[in-house]
């Protein structure tokens, strides 16, 4: 039992959490090694041999913090504020162990957030300015000229989704810049954010996509006609491109 939290080997321990003896299980579980630490002092440890391969910082962290929990959750109460051979809490030591990861997860954290907060606030400007210059120009009265064209519905949905989905990201991306960033916060909160940030983003830069395509087949319908599968190919380049880079992070 406690070779396999302290190797991070969560298939072991729900293999002896099923046992069918349930006073062996007991007894694992109050197990402590030759300096005193319990099972959870070891879960708290932070090890360089890791099974989880995170695909970022942030959730290296999380994975630190999920596994902590689910040791500290099957162990018996009065252990949980034991205290080794050194007079250390297991709480204590993942403080200790965990502050260099805490503080590289930060840095990696706040250099992505400030340069995606950029990047989707220059996609916002993009999607504001679209929706101000309608194609084909205004009537007398206000009214879009090619409005009547289905063209025209792809543009303006498009380009009023790239307007909310970008400044979504921004305030997200704020959001995690502004955020205390306490151990305990890349548990739940960070991490979600920044998923929320980067999904936000992504469906910007493909609204964007869609609303330019939209307004150049509109203006130029008739010039385009015959290349059409080719224009859409070349549209959804960089969608695609941005996709593979970013679905690993998330």
């Amino acid at each position: 039992m406690l070779i396999a939290v302290e190797n991070r080997q969560p298939h072991v321990l729900q293999l002896l959490l099923k046992s069918k003896s349930t006073k062996s299980i007991d007894d694992l579980l109050h197990c402590l090694d030759n300096e005193g630490n319990s099972a959870l002092h070891l879960a708290a440890m932070l090890k360089t041999y890791q099974p989880w391969l995170a695909p970022n910082a942030a959730l290296q962290m999380q994975w630190e913090i999920k596994w902590y929990k689910c040791i500290k959750e099957h162990l018996p109460k009065h252990l949980v504020a034991h205290q080794n051979n050194g007079g250390k809490t297991a709480q204590e030591i993942f403080i200790e162990t965990h502050s260099e990861l805490v503080q590289n997860d930060t840095e990696w954290l706040m250099k992505t957030s400030d340069s995606c907060t950029i990047v989707a606030a220059l996609i916002a400007t993009v999607a504001f300015a679209t929706m101000a210059s309608v194609p084909g120009g205004t009537e007398s009265n206000g009214d879009p000229v090619l409005q009547a064209h289905r063209m025209f519905k792809v543009f303006s949905t498009s380009s009023l989704g790239a307007l909310c989905f970008s400044l979504t990201a921004v305030v997200m991306f704020l959001a995690i810049l502004t955020s205390r960033q306490k151990a305990k916060d890349f548990g739940k909160d960070l991490p979600t954010e920044l998923l929320i940030g980067l999904t936000a983003l992504f469906l910007s830069i493909a609204s964007v996509s869609v609303s330019f395509c939209g307004g150049y087949f509109l203006v130029l319908k008739d010039v385009v006609r015959d290349a059409k599968t080719i224009e859409y190919v070349v549209a959804v380049i960089p969608v695609i491109a941005f996709s593979v880079a970013l679905f690993p992070l998330v």
